[in-house]
């Protein structure tokens, strides 16, 4: 379809957004508020499930529903990927399987799920740390000043035990340190790269539409997840008399809550490069912990309270350059204009 301007409609405003109407980047952000819910959301319906079925087998089945689903929205550009493209997208997809498998083991062993959303979003606070290591990228000073913030956030949620962690908060701490590679690498295969081989040659590295990529890195987690549980985990309970609400809860998480989370996402993205994202999508852990406390009535001491607390702020802190922006530019709008 053809590209028409109407030129008409657009007359009465000409040099603003229409009354009543959204722009693209207010729009963005809401719908990223919605994915941070809906990223939130799945957290119970995870916890639901695997309460009733072994936790790998669950991710391989709700990552390989949602994987399936996302491939029937992106079969053309898919289909237009090149062999390079693939298996950069594989390659995304077996970090995060592997940083998967690792939480949803601490969300099999977790005491306090929102304590658990807290030290995985730590994931964000060492990208910048794996981006200056592994790929020499130079990085904001606020991000070497949000690592000790969290480093006291974590402690604070070890103390309860004389600093010895719990199961749990181990395989979320190592979680959030795999998400932070599969963020890196995701981030570089969804943006065009020039690199120089070994021969000394240039050679261009095509970036991967989001969509995608997005469907090669579930469907990978599906199938590295159904591995690891076809070796470690038994099948037959579960597919013997599987209990009726498994079934919805399991597809409550990969309709909703991961196949609707990343729709939603990459669609919202595409709108505006203007919107808070990188701000916004802190909300998760905090959405999390309420509906924790609502849903399954957690409660947290006054020490997990601090520690959350601490890591939020590091998460603030290491957003600062965006969230600064953010603020500066709500202050000039609100400024009334000059008349005469």
């Amino acid at each position: 379809m053809g590209h028409v301007t109407s030129v008409a409609l657009v007359a009465p405003y000409p040099n603003s957004v229409a009354p009543h109407t959204m722009s693209d980047a207010q729009k963005s952000d809401l719908l990223l508020v919605t994915v941070t819910l809906l990223a939130a959301v799945s957290w119970i319906f995870s916890k639901e499930a695997i309460l009733l079925m072994p936790p790998l087998l669950f991710m391989a089945v709700r990552f390989l529903i949602a994987g399936g689903f996302l491939a029937v929205f992106a079969w053309k550009p898919l289909s237009r990927l090149s062999r390079d493209q693939i298996k950069r997208g594989v390659g995304v997809g077996l970090v995060f399987g592997v940083a998967m498998s690792f939480w949803v083991m601490g969300l099999f062993h977790a005491s306090s799920m929102g304590e658990g959303a807290f030290i995985t979003s730590l994931g964000v606070v060492i990208v910048p740390v794996i981006a200056r290591l592994v790929f020499k990228e130079a990085q904001p000073a606020s991000t070497w000043f949000a690592i000790p913030v969290a480093v006291a956030g974590l402690a604070l949620l070890s103390l309860r035990n004389g600093f010895q962690p719990e199961a749990g908060q181990m395989f979320f701490a190592v979680a959030a340190t795999i998400f932070a590679l599969y963020f890196t690498l995701n981030t570089r295969a969804a943006n065009q790269r020039t690199v120089i081989n070994r021969q000394g040659e240039t050679i261009e590295k095509h970036r991967i539409p989001a969509l995608p990529l997005t469907a090669i890195a579930l469907l990978t987690v599906g199938m590295v997840t159904l591995a690891e549980s076809l070796l470690m985990e038994p099948w037959l309970p579960t597919f013997g008399t599987p209990p009726p609400l498994l079934i919805w809860w399991v597809l409550a998480s990969a309709i909703v809550g991961t196949a609707g989370r990343f729709l939603v996402q990459t669609y919202a993205q595409s709108l505006s490069t203007h919107s808070h994202g990188a701000v916004i999508l802190v909300l998760e852990p905090v959405w999390v912990s309420l509906f924790a406390a609502g849903w399954f009535d957690e409660t947290m001491t006054s020490t997990q309270l601090a520690g959350c607390g601490l890591i939020f702020a590091a998460l603030i802190v290491n957003r600062w350059s965006s969230l600064s922006k953010t603020l500066r530019a709500a202050l000039r709008k609100e400024k009334p204009a000059k008349i005469g």
